[in-house]
């Protein structure tokens, strides 16, 4: 029998992706354990994170800095901006380090199932970006899911209208799978081998 706070706490953490009440008892029982070391460290972690990260206004990076470090970057090409689904899509993307371009997070994707709709998505802040004028080129780095697909086309059937290169990864990338989920060489490789639309 556990405390109720132990048992809340628990029950916090079995929310998180890809784990369940068992995995979360662990992962309690083990905080307990390292309480000196692990336990107020992590508090601490979750603290500053809570007061200091914000969602930059440009792309949808999260930072403690506003714009994001990438979207402040001006070494970075201005020219050139990669659509992908969520945060973990640009931190897979810039742990390869092969791209040096700026990004745009839709925060999801187009899906008919789950009533995803693009008004529900970062579409028009992306328009309204590519309407400044100074962006050539938009990589479409989106998962090679149906839903990914759909997004895609949605987005390529209104990109076509503007003066842009429109690229999108090679498909080395496996039917269903998420670039979070991808290991550096085979995000490399599609990032380099992309084709244009």
């Amino acid at each position: 029998m556990q405390g109720k706070e132990i048992d809340k706490l628990s029950k916090i953490i079995a929310k998180l992706p890809s784990l369940g009440a068992r995995s979360s008892r662990r992962i309690v029982l083990h905080l307990l354990k390292k309480k000196d070391t692990t336990l107020l460290s992590l508090i601490e972690a979750l603290q500053n994170v809570a007061d200091h990260i914000k969602q930059c206004p440009i792309c949808g990076n999260y930072d403690t800095q506003e714009p994001c470090a990438i979207c402040a970057d001006h070494t970075r090409d201005a020219e050139v901006i990669c659509v992908v689904q969520d945060v973990a899509d640009l931190w897979a993307m810039e742990r390869v380090g092969l791209y040096r371009g700026q990004y745009h997070i839709l925060g999801g994707i187009l899906s008919a199932l789950d009533g995803v709709t693009p008004e529900d998505l970062n579409i028009a802040s992306l328009f309204k970006r590519l309407n400044q004028g100074t962006i050539k080129e938009v990589i479409l780095a989106l998962p090679a899911t149906i839903d990914g697909q759909i997004t895609s086309h949605y987005l390529l059937s209104r990109l076509k209208e503007m003066p842009l290169k429109i690229t999108t990864l090679a498909q080395g990338i496996p039917i269903g799978a998420e670039l979070d989920y991808m290991d550096d060489g085979t995000i490399q490789l599609a990032l380099s081998a992309r084709k244009e639309l």
